[in-house]
């Protein structure tokens, strides 16, 4: 499969959908429908030809509760192609060959993806086989006036500068996007949606792989970017014990635990709690930062979240600036207090 097309833009804007074991959407969807709704709007404004949004969905044909597409018209998508299948979509060889043998058939302008273990499996294998292009884990997209390039942000060395990348030669311009980096448009009605169940070739779905068992997550497996409050600890901690106080607060609020890249790289907690250019993007509706300065690569991680709480000695500390709630103070008598008041809630509520 080749992907090249001379550069010209062409073609439509897809977003590869992801479903979840229990058979809904992923929140990525309604996430880069949103965003690709926008981009397909420039790239129309950019050619002068109306661009649509299409959702890719491959699923499983055996599940019982499927995953309902449809869900992204709200998001700004026009329809959706849906390829069931047996192995569908745990056998992510599959699933690249079927995206790119859609891809080859419909020559999409763009394609985007969640950059989950999904996303993240599939795009490469997709992109591999038809020739082309892909930015992993972008934090920024946008349309680039006058050539309809797909302008790809993404952070590089180690997270401390930001690189835009362009795919000027081959199609399609493929992405995958960390989770909460973009926020889901407000949910609209009355978008026409189209979707439609292409034949894919038999031999598509053939595998080496044997599935052997599944074992899904338990509540306590969410990860940061499915937690409605997360509870992050920096560098002002000054110890490593100090995220036993952080993980208290965070247990009262049934919260994710967070943390700095400088905590990381000292060591005090795992780097799956790292928040950050180099890390997760998180856009919960409560993100409450102890000890943490805020540095640019931190707060591109968690800047979209709805009501920002910091905790932080210093008066001029930068994350003081996109808080909605700045308290200055030594995190270990607030933390402890904010505990306190938190109990006494609980047991009246109680």
């Amino acid at each position: 499969m080749n992907g090249s097309n001379g550069g010209r833009a062409s073609g439509d804007v897809w977003v590869l959908g992801e479903a979840r074991q229990l058979g809904e959407c992923a929140p990525t969807l309604a996430e880069l429908s949103g965003k690709a709704r926008e981009m397909a709007d420039s790239l129309g404004a950019v050619t002068g030809e109306a661009r649509r949004v299409i959702v890719v969905m491959l699923l499983d044909s055996a599940a019982e509760r499927l995953a309902r597409p449809e869900e992204a018209a709200r998001s700004g998508a026009d329809g959706a192609m849906i390829v069931r299948g047996d192995r569908l979509p745990s056998d992510r060889a599959a699933c690249g060959r079927i995206l790119a043998h859609l891809a080859g058939l419909h020559e999409p302008c763009i394609i985007l993806a969640g950059a989950t273990a999904y996303g993240r499996s599939v795009m490469p294998y997709a992109a591999a086989l038809l020739g082309t292009g892909l930015t992993a884990d972008c934090t920024g997209l946008s349309i680039e006036p006058g050539t309809g390039l797909l302008l790809q942000t993404r952070p590089a060395i180690g997270g401390n500068i930001t690189a835009t990348i362009k795919t000027p030669c081959r199609r399609p311009q493929m992405a995958t996007v960390r989770p909460g980096t973009f926020k889901a448009p407000p949910s609209s009605e009355g978008r026409a949606f189209e979707t439609a169940e292409p034949d894919v070739p038999a031999e598509l779905f053939r595998s080496g792989a044997r599935y052997v068992s599944f074992a899904d997550f338990s509540e306590s497996d969410r990860t940061l970017e499915d937690r409605d409050v997360v509870v992050s600890g920096g560098r002002g901690l000054r110890r490593a014990d100090g995220f036993r106080l952080i993980s208290e607060l965070a247990s009262l609020l049934d919260a994710g635990v967070g943390a700095s890249r400088p905590a990381v790289e000292m060591k005090w907690i795992g780097y799956p709690h790292q928040v950050g250019l180099s890390g997760r993007v998180v856009s919960p509706k409560v993100y409450i930062a102890a000890g943490i300065s805020g540095s640019v690569q931190h707060m591109a991680g968690m800047q979209t979240s709805e009501c920002v709480v910091s905790i932080n000695r210093d008066p001029d500390a930068q994350i003081f600036g996109i808080s909605d709630v700045a308290i200055c103070g030594d995190l270990y008598d607030v933390i402890p207090r904010l505990i306190g008041r938190i109990r006494k809630k609980l047991e009246v509520l109680e």
